[in-house]
């Protein structure tokens, strides 16, 4: 099967990891040998609710058995997208009311960008250094790190930066400004948190210069930081919302959701302003609906911030120079990349899932399940501090 992988199935880097999956179930994927590999990063924060929760699976199945695809996004009123749009808007301020639901997190980054150009008339987007939104065209272009991005120009113009919590950086912000879109918790970079009332002071600015501001929640979003959404815990709130990964539990997904007023201009002049085949798709809107119901009918949102506790008292290691994040959304920062190498690699040989960020080579992703248990997590936890002991550095010549 992995020569297969390799041959016919097109390739990321040169070197996956690898791992032949069997089933997946709770917080493990079973490989091929049906041993179970112990996920410290739910599908790169996905699967909000571990692989295969019974109520996600038994929403799919029902689902599936009525009907799946039967139109293109917005013309047929089907019930899986309209009760999950509205429990979603039951759960956030009052002008996050509209939500339009695509594929991934990246498509709704793209409808984000162009729902504020439309709105406002105005074209610059402004975007952070060592942001990451996706890797489509758009979104590409608001990838704040030239090494990944320098291959594909030309990108989408009038694009400007700004440091993530430079406030000297807010006078950027200007009456041309369409929208400045923010990771709520900078991702890729290494789980950077808004330090200062940074995010508030953004909100200030935008509303003084009447740009929009967008929040990208992909990554923290549906519980993962001890808030249903990441900017729950510093008093700002967009003008529009993005979201996907954890809110189907692993099926492809997106959205991204503002006002009524805001969201109606893609209506008209030009209709049909942002289309997409399968947004709103019943069998993952029934798997979004069971997603969010378990996320905030139970305690997951407030065990999450217990786990965390559990997770920085156990990861305490001189290799450790710190634990950025919250929640179940933390980055270990080691003293050096070969140290993180190590660390992700061995943990794979030793059947333990961890996985590297994206612009900071020295962090490593720990994004369990929501519903990973404390016993788990310590199982997890003294594993990678074993590791750490045994970690020998590469003689130099």
């Amino acid at each position: 099967m992995k020569e297969d992988f390799l041959k016919y199935q097109a390739q990321t880097t040169p070197h996956p990891l690898g791992l032949q999956v069997s089933h997946a179930k709770g917080s493990y994927i079973y490989d091929q040998e049906g041993l179970p590999h112990l996920d410290f990063v739910a599908g790169v924060s996905a699967c909000s609710l571990g692989h295969c929760h019974p109520k996600v699976v038994d929403a799919v199945k029902n689902q599936s058995e009525k009907y799946m695809h039967v139109m293109v996004y917005g013309e047929y009123v089907q019930q899986p997208a309209v009760d999950y749009t509205k429990l979603l808007a039951s759960h956030l301020p009052k002008n996050l009311e509209s939500t339009y639901l695509v594929n991934s997190g990246t498509e709704a980054i793209e409808g984000a960008i162009k729902l504020a150009r439309r709105f406002t008339g105005r074209t610059q987007i402004i975007s952070a250094n060592k942001a990451y939104h996706g890797n489509t065209m758009g979104s590409l272009s608001l990838m704040g790190y030239e090494e990944r991005k320098s291959a594909f120009r030309p990108l989408i113009p009038d694009v400007s930066f700004i440091q993530f919590n430079a406030i000297q950086d807010l006078e950027k912000i200007t009456n041309k400004t369409a929208a400045v879109v923010l990771e709520t918790i900078q991702g890729g970079a290494g789980f950077i948190m808004p330090q200062n009332d940074y995010l508030s002071k953004v909100r200030k600015r935008c509303n003084e210069v009447g740009a929009l501001l967008i929040l990208d929640e992909i990554q923290p979003g549906f519980g993962r930081t001890g808030k249903l959404f990441a900017f729950e815990h510093f008093n700002c709130v967009p003008d529009i919302l993005v979201v996907g990964k954890g809110m189907a539990s692993g099926l492809p997904v997106g959205a991204f959701v503002s006002s009524k007023k805001i969201m109606d201009s893609l209506q008209e002049r030009p209709k049909l302003g942002h289309i997409t085949t399968f947004g709103g798709n019943p069998v993952i809107a029934a798997a979004s609906l069971a997603t969010l119901k378990e996320i905030t009918e139970n305690q997951l949102i407030e065990q999450t911030l217990v786990k965390e506790k559990i997770l920085r008292s156990r990861l305490v290691h001189p290799l450790i120079n710190e634990i950025r994040g919250k929640g179940l959304m933390l980055a270990l920062v080691l003293k050096n990349k070969e140290i993180a190498n190590y660390l992700v690699l061995t943990a794979a040989k030793q059947r333990l899932i961890l996985f590297w960020l994206l612009f900071e080579p020295k962090a490593v992703r720990i994004s369990p399940p929501l519903t990973i248990s404390e016993e788990e997590i310590v199982e997890g936890c003294d594993q990678i501090i074993s590791i750490l002991d045994a970690f020998k550095p590469t003689a130099v010549n």
